[in-house]
C-alpha cells in the first residue's frame, strides 16, 4: 500500500506532449470521418464574409467532439488542445475565441444550414445501419427549459416554469433517444409555438433519410390541438396525445358507464383502471388512478388521464405505450449533462440556436457509435459510454513510422472499444 506521505513527495509538472486526454474520442472521431460530417459542413454552412466564416466545418467538429467529451460551455475546447489529444481527431482543433467568433455570427438562415447538416448526418448514419429502416418508428415530441442566468442573453424570458431561460423544442426517436429534429425558441414561447411546422418537417426529415415503415406521434397535453391532429393525418402518422381536462372532455369521461372500466397493473397502495370512448370523431382511451386503503384518506377520489389516439390495439396497451412517452426525458437529460445544452454560451439568440443544434449533433454521435460500433441495443446512458470508452487517458507515440495510441493496461472495457474501432473502420468512407 502506498502511503500519503510518498504521494506528497510527488512532483507535478505538465510537460508531457504525447498525453492525450480523453483519447476514446478516436472512437467518435473515426465514426465523423466515417460520415464526412466536417466535408458536410463545409458544403453546407456558408457565413460568407461575417468574422469566423472561414472552414466552418473544423470549427462545427471542434465544438461537437468537446460535447462529446463533456464540455458544456466554449472555453471547455480547450481540452482538446491539450498535449496530443487533437492526434485522435481528424480535423484541426480550433481556439475558444474563434469559436466564440464563429458562433456569434450566425443568423437565422445561418442556423437552418446547420439542420441541413444535421439531416444528411441523419441519413448517412441511418444509411450505415443505425435506421429503423421499414420498421415502424415512434416520435416522441416535447419541449424543454435551459436556465440562463443575467439579463443579456437574447431571447431569454420566464416561461411557464417561472424560470428564466430559453425554450428549445424537440423530437426524438422512442427506440433509441437520438435526436431527430430541434429548434431553440425564446423563453416566453408557448409549449406548443411552431409545434405544427415542426412536426411536419420532422416526418419530411425521416422519410428522406430512409425511415420508410409506421410513424407515430407521442406528445404530453402541451401540444393538443386539432392542428396537430389534422397534421398527423394528413401525414398518415399516427397519434398519441394527451387531453387537458377541459369540461367537454370531462363530460366525456363522465359518459363512460361503470361496468366498461377494466382493471390493470398498477403499484401497491393504489388501483387502476381504463376504459375507452370517443372525443370528436377519435378513440378517447382514459386511465384513472386512486389510492387505497390508510392512504385513501388524503386522495379518495380518482383521477383521470386521457389521451386521444387513431392506434388500432387494446386500451391496456396503448394506454402502457403512451405512458412510455416519459422516455423522452431520458434524451433531454443527457443533452443537458452530456451533450452541452444545459449552457446557452453566448448574449446572442441565434449563436444558442445553433448550439443546441451542435449539441443533438454531439448526443446522437454518441448514440450512433453505441448502436453500430459498440452493439447497444435501445437508449443508453451518454455518462455510462463516456465514462467506459471515452474518458480513458492515453499516450499518442510514433516509432518507425507508426503511430500508436497507448491506453492503460487491464482498462475494463478494452475490448469492447478494439471491437467498436474495427466496427467503425469497417465502414466505408464518404465518397
Amino acid at each position: 500500500m502506498q502511503s500519503s506521505h510518498a504521494l506528497d513527495r510527488a512532483e507535478i509538472t505538465f510537460d508531457d506532449d504525447h498525453a492525450v486526454a480523453n483519447a476514446g474520442l478516436l472512437l467518435t472521431a473515426t465514426l465523423a470521418a466515417r460520415l464526412g460530417l466536417e466535408a458536410l459542413v463545409d458544403d453546407m454552412v456558408d457565413l460568407g464574409d461575417r468574422p469566423g466564416a472561414g472552414r466552418p466545418g473544423r470549427k462545427v467538429m471542434t465544438l461537437v467532439q468537446s460535447m462529446v467529451a463533456g464540455g458544456d460551455c466554449i472555453d471547455d475546447a480547450e481540452v482538446l488542445r491539450a498535449g496530443a489529444t487533437g492526434g485522435v481527431l481528424p480535423h484541426r482543433v480550433m481556439a475558444p475565441s474563434t469559436l466564440g467568433t464563429f458562433l456569434r455570427s450566425f443568423t437565422f438562415g445561418h442556423v437552418r444550414q446547420l439542420d441541413r447538416v444535421a439531416e444528411a448526418a441523419l441519413t448517412r448514419a441511418w444509411a450505415a445501419g443505425a435506421g429503423p429502416g421499414d420498421a415502424p418508428t415512434t416520435v416522441d415530441l416535447d419541449s424543454t427549459v435551459c436556465e440562463v442566468h443575467g439579463y443579456h442573453k437574447g431571447g431569454a424570458a420566464y416561461g411557464h416554469t417561472r424560470a428564466l431561460g430559453l425554450h428549445p423544442l424537440l423530437a426524438t426517436r422512442a427506440s433509441t433517444g437520438e435526436v431527430l429534429h430541434v429548434r431553440q425558441r425564446k423563453g416566453s414561447a408557448n409549449t406548443a409555438r411552431g409545434a405544427v411546422r415542426f412536426m411536419s418537417e420532422v416526418v419530411a426529415r425521416m422519410r428522406r433519410a430512409g425511415a420508410t415503415g409506421a410513424l407515430t406521434l407521442r406528445a404530453d397535453s402541451g401540444f393538443w390541438s386539432e392542428r396537430l391532429i389534422g397534421t398527423c393525418k394528413r401525414l398518415s402518422v399516427a397519434f398519441s396525445i394527451t387531453v387537458r381536462q377541459i369540461p367537454q372532455v370531462k363530460e366525456a369521461i363522465a359518459a363512460i358507464p361503470e361496468q366498461d372500466w377494466t382493471p390493470i397493473d398498477y403499484p401497491e397502495g393504489g388501483a387502476a383502471q381504463v376504459a375507452e370512448t370517443t372525443y370528436k370523431g377519435d378513440r378517447l382511451i382514459v386511465r384513472r388512478t386512486r389510492l387505497v386503503g390508510p392512504q385513501a384518506e388524503l386522495w379518495p377520489d380518482w383521477r383521470h388521464h386521457a389521451f386521444l389516439t387513431d392506434r388500432r390495439g387494446e386500451i391496456a396497451d396503448l394506454d402502457a405505450d403512451h405512458r412510455r412517452h416519459a422516455v423522452i426525458e431520458l434524451a433531454i437529460r443527457d443533452l443537458k449533462e452530456g451533450a452541452g445544452m444545459n449552457h446557452c454560451p453566448s448574449g446572442r439568440f441565434f449563436a444558442n440556436a445553433a448550439w443546441v443544434v451542435l449539441a443533438a449533433l454531439a448526443h446522437n454521435l454518441v448514440r450512433w457509435t453505441s448502436s453500430l460500433a459498440l452493439g447497444i441495443e435501445g437508449p443508453v446512458v451518454a455518462k455510462t459510454v463516456r465514462r467506459r470508452y471515452i474518458a480513458v487517458g492515453g499516450r499518442l507515440t510514433r516509432s518507425a513510422r507508426r503511430l500508436r495510441l497507448r491506453l492503460p493496461k487491464s482498462w475494463p472495457w478494452a475490448a469492447g472499444f478494439l471491437r467498436a474501432l474495427a466496427r467503425l473502420r469497417a465502414l466505408p468512407l464518404p465518397p
